[in-house]
């Protein structure tokens, strides 16, 4: 039987290590949050997105992570030991989700995602910036 997009997120769901909007706050503030990794698509990027956040889309993610990849990118490639924060807009959401349980699989030590996502982070009132230009990792 085929795995269907809802058990797929199931089970990226029971592996996630999940953090509050405040607990991601403090993690940051303390400098225990090496990457931020906004997995949406350049434009919802634009519009908003966590401030130092790098904009590396759900679709490319593996290329991006990769180091053999020749589409590899050294933010995110060049320390799988890194302690990454993972969002997308909202839940977590599929794509946070996915792309944490991807590059959890890909041999990345530490990764997070956000509760809430980019909605419940400025829902607590935490800083949203945007940019005329996505800047895409």
């Amino acid at each position: 039987m085929p795995t269907t997009l809802a058990q797929m997120v199931a089970a990226a769901r029971a592996e996630a290590n999940e953090v509050s909007p405040a607990q991601a706050a403090q993690a940051h503030n303390r400098g225990d949050v090496d990457l931020i990794v906004d997995v949406r698509e350049p434009h919802e990027y634009q519009e908003g997105h966590m401030p130092g956040a790098v904009n590396i889309p759900r679709g490319l993610l593996e290329s991006r992570a990769d180091p053999a990849s020749p589409a590899c990118d050294a933010t995110l490639s060049s320390d799988p030991s890194a302690r990454v924060l993972i969002y997308c807009t909202k839940g977590p959401g599929a794509r946070s989700l996915l792309a944490s349980q991807t590059l959890t699989s890909m041999g990345y030590d530490s990764v997070t995602v956000l509760g809430g996502g980019l909605l419940g982070w400025a829902e607590a009132g935490l800083p949203v910036e945007t940019e005329s230009q996505p800047v895409t990792a």
